[in-house]
């Protein structure tokens, strides 16, 4: 998020906001590495999943280095904005792009269902003599089909 977020800052112009906010990135993103590769070495039954090797951890890493490194050649060069000393805070609450949920709600109850409808449903209270008993298969008949002849005068022309 804090990748996204310094490229957008970097799209504002604001190019100190960016670096902090990839610094940030980049810590977050080491520690995540030291984890996932913790995780792959983790002995135990199951598959071996390397979640370090994950084609969009791999992404992330160069992306993280590149949008970086082009924030500070592009601060040195063209902004000259001081880089703060701590990370921007991140928009948690999307503002657009998303429907508002509808809270759901349970329609009221029939006045039919009463307790001793419901138990009525027993279904250990069924009739033993429940089994079905297959039909006999019929014989299928054989059906004649018409004779239809092609017709050559139908009134279509192939040009």
């Amino acid at each position: 998020a804090y990748c996204y977020h310094g490229q957008t800052l970097l799209a504002s112009d604001k190019c100190g906001e960016a670096i902090r906010s990839l610094q940030e990135s980049e810590k977050f993103f080491a520690k995540a590495e030291a984890l996932c590769k913790e995780y792959g070495e983790t002995k135990g039954p199951g598959t071996t999943a390397k979640p370090s090797g994950h084609l969009f951890f791999r992404k992330l890493g160069s992306l993280i280095k590149n949008t970086l490194e082009k924030c500070q050649r592009e601060n040195g060069f063209i902004y000259f904005q001081k880089v703060p000393a701590e990370a921007p805070q991140l928009e948690l609450k999307a503002n657009y792009g998303l429907v508002e949920p509808v809270p759901f709600e349970f329609p009221a109850l029939n006045a039919h269902w009463t307790p001793e409808t419901l138990a009525a449903f027993d279904l250990t209270k069924r009739p033993k003599d429940d089994t079905a008993k297959p039909k006999p298969e019929e014989e299928v008949k054989p059906l004649k089909e018409p004779d239809i002849k092609p017709q050559k005068d139908s009134g279509c022309q192939i040009s």
